[in-house]
């Protein structure tokens, strides 16, 4: 860490309704495995990568993409070689689009199953 540094990033935690379920899908999108740690936390464990867990949020409202009155909070860009084939299997593990209809970008944004947008990115 340098000296101006105050911290380091740890893990990334996406608040969900079902953590086990939302920790499948990264785990089909990204690798690894799931690893429960308790009823409400689950680790993305065995992936290379910045460490990913999922967390119960009871009352949990997905961000909105795009968002008019506000904002989506964050995202993730996830790097692929290939947009179409990405495309297919992320659609295949139960992500949704939100905005692909541009197929000349180098990027694409959908929604993981609870909601948190996502972009696959050929860049």
């Amino acid at each position: 860490m340098s000296s101006t540094a105050v911290a380091k990033l740890g893990t990334v935690v996406l608040d969900c309704p079902d953590p086990d379920a939302l920790a499948r899908f990264y785990a089909g999108l990204l690798g690894g495995e799931p690893k429960a740690d308790g009823p409400d936390w689950v680790n993305l464990a065995g992936y290379e990568g910045t460490p990913l867990a999922f967390q119960a949020a009871p009352g949990f409202v997905p961000p909105r993409w795009p968002a008019p009155e506000g904002s989506q909070q964050f995202h993730l860009d996830l790097t692929v070689d290939d947009l179409d084939a990405a495309e297919e299997r992320v659609l295949g593990l139960g992500a949704k689009p939100l905005d692909t209809a541009d197929r000349d970008r180098s990027w694409r944004v959908y929604a993981d199953p609870a909601g948190h947008p996502f972009c696959l990115c050929a860049c």
